[in-house]
Parts: structure tokens; C-alpha cells; sequence
């Protein structure tokens, strides 16, 4: 099993003066401590579960390539980007030139888009849900064209590409991995087995359900189950390291192989530094 960490704050002492030299250090100490990947939310304002809408954050693609030049083997990816926020060409392309100013270490994480309140604030794209969902599967049928071999159009119902160019290509063959988050059970799952690598599940009490329901789809779409990555997130409370390991142990045995983390402040580098054991022993399973 590996560990991930997932930035989603950027209320650092000092910000945002210090905001770069932090978040620098943030990276280089989870990946000197064998952090597998680190991930940032695609969100324009602080989300409510994490702080008021007020507090810091920083627009995803920009940070990950920032990341990518003071990092040098820690895997780079959003947690999840907004699959209408941009559009597909472009957030391919910004895929795609992580990859490679990253030497091949960067994946993409995607879905639907939920946050209607950033969206229209800032002027974003936000049409109803069944859209956002037919989008969402263009947008994956759009990223596996642009990292083939394929440069022709692409005609979807939203979306009209006049040639699928993209040079310099991913490093990463057949391409970066493509990992969709979230557990709805008619559509997202479908996705996941129909065209991801990985899937992203918090971890709540219904991961062996969402695992059952994601297999089923897999046997309606031909996938094989066991070829999609499952990851999971939760809170890392590196105060009790026991207690975490019994967490991560359990989710393991349910088929989970990455679990990223949420700390309470990710400008406490002793925290972070803390995992380093917990990452080498889960590495052992």
C-alpha cells in the first residue's frame, strides 16, 4: 500500500508571502518521507468542509507545475479536476505538459464539478447535472483520443474538436493514469469502469458497497476489476500512529492500495515527517 497527501489548504503562517516557500517544503518533506503523490483540489475558493470561502487557495494546474520543478519523484495529480471547467483540449494539453516538465509523474484526476457557488461567482461553466455527466464522459473520450495515436475530429453532443494534435505527447504510455473520483453508483462508477484507471472513494463507511457496486459495472462494461487502482481518503491523524495503521490496515484488506491524507495543518512538517514510518510499514503489505 502507499500513502498520498492531499493539500487542500493554504492558510500558512505568513501567506501568502510565504505561500511558495511553504507549500515547496510541504512537498519535499512528503516525498522524502515515501509519500507516494500529492494532490490538490481544482477549486477557486476554499471549500466548507475545509474553511470559510474566503480563505486561501490557488488555482490547481499552476500549483501542480510549480510542485513539478521542486519535487523530483512524488506523483503530481488533481483530487479532482472540474471536468467543465476548462475546456478539454486545454486540460489536456495542461495534462499532458505536466507530464512531461514533471519527467512523466503527473495523472489526471477528474470529475462532474459540484461547487455551483465558485462557479458562478467566477463565471464558470455550471450546467445541470445530467450535462455535467455527459460532459464528463466527452471530456474522457476527448483525453484517450488526444493520447493516442488519433489526431483527427472529435464530434460529441458538447464538444467539437477539429483535430486531436497534442505535441509534445505524455511521457507516460498509453498515457498519464486517469483516476475519477467519487462513489455515485449509476453514473460515476459506470465511468470508473468504463474508462479509468483509478477510482477515489472517501472513506466513510460504504467502501465495500461502492467496491461491490464498481465491480458489477466492470462485469456489464467487460473490465477486468482488479486493473482499476482503488484509492480512498481520509484524515491522518499522525498523533496516534497506531490508530492509523488499524485504519489503513482495514482499508487494505478491502482491496484499497492508496489512501490519501488530510491533515489538520500542513504547514506542521513534523506531521508530515510523522507518516515516514507509517508509509514504510504499509509498503510492506
Amino acid at each position: 500500500m502507499q500513502l498520498g497527501l492531499h493539500v487542500c489548504s493554504f492558510n500558512y503562517e505568513g501567506a501568502p508571502d510565504s505561500t511558495g516557500q511553504t507549500l515547496a517544503r510541504i512537498a519535499q518533506t512528503a516525498e522524502a518521507a515515501g509519500i507516494s503523490s500529492l494532490t490538490v483540489m481544482d477549486h477557486l475558493f476554499q471549500i466548507g468542509m475545509i474553511g470559510p470561502h474566503e480563505d486561501p487557495m490557488l488555482e490547481a494546474y499552476t500549483t501542480l507545475g510549480y510542485l513539478a520543478g521542486v519535487t523530483s519523484d512524488i506523483r503530481l495529480g488533481t483530487m479532482v479536476t472540474a471536468a467543465v471547467y476548462r475546456p478539454p483540449g486545454l486540460l489536456i494539453k495542461a495534462v499532458s505538459t505536466l507530464d512531461v516538465l514533471s519527467g512523466g509523474r503527473a495523472f489526471l484526476g477528474i470529475g462532474a464539478a459540484w461547487n455551483e457557488q465558485e462557479s458562478v461567482a467566477l463565471g464558470l461553466p455550471f450546467p445541470p447535472v445530467a450535462e455535467r455527466f455527459e460532459r464528463l464522459e466527452e471530456v474522457l473520450q476527448i483525453a484517450k483520443q488526444l493520447w493516442s495515436t488519433e489526431d483527427g475530429p472529435f464530434e460529441g453532443e458538447h464538444y467539437h474538436l477539429g483535430a486531436t494534435v497534442n505535441s509534445p505527447q505524455a511521457l507516460q504510455k498509453p498515457h498519464p493514469p486517469i483516476l475519477i473520483g467519487g462513489g455515485g453508483e449509476r453514473k460515476t462508477l459506470r465511468l470508473v469502469a468504463k474508462y479509468a484507471d483509478a477510482c477515489n472513494l472517501f472513506a466513510g463507511g460504504e467502501e465495500q458497497h461502492k467496491l461491490d457496486v464498481l465491480r458489477e459495472h466492470c462485469q456489464r462494461e467487460g473490465r477486468d476489476y482488479d486493473s482499476i487502482t482503488k484509492t480512498t481518503m481520509l484524515d491522518f491523524d499522525t498523533s496516534d500512529p497506531d490508530a492509523l495503521l488499524g485504519q489503513l490496515r482495514a482499508l487494505h484488506e478491502l482491496g484499497f492500495t492508496v489512501a490519501y491524507g488530510i491533515l489538520k495543518r500542513y504547514d506542521d512538517l513534523a506531521a508530515i515527517q510523522a507518516l515516514a514510518p507509517i508509509a514504510a510499514e504499509v509498503a510492506r503489505w
